[in-house]
């Protein structure tokens, strides 16, 4: 049964080094190129979300990477999400 007050998110989704089809799911502009499970749980936590860190988990186009994903408490639609998450991902870089 899904879990309709969380939402489940990958490295992949931010990365600037991939497609659409490949799994990207924010703007290029506003992804950033390879980033890491760790720089994406600051960017929750300095947005105040709750989270679980699921380190060993893989991505499933991807199987045989083990890039971890975060489950984060929902209070907005997926997409305002990720756009607000990506934006702190680039102040961490300092794009």
């Amino acid at each position: 049964m899904r879990k309709q007050d969380k939402v489940v998110l990958w490295p992949t989704y931010f990365d600037s080094t991939k497609t659409r089809g490949e799994g990207r799911k924010v703007p290029k502009n506003l992804a950033v190129p390879v980033p890491r499970i760790s720089e994406l749980k600051e960017a929750v936590e300095k947005l105040g979300l709750g989270h679980e860190l699921v380190p060993d988990a893989c991505y499933p186009k991807t199987p045989w990477l083990k890039t971890g994903m975060l489950i984060v408490a929902k209070r907005e639609p997926k997409n305002q999400m990720l756009k607000k998450i990506a934006r702190q991902l680039q102040k961490i870089r300092g794009v």
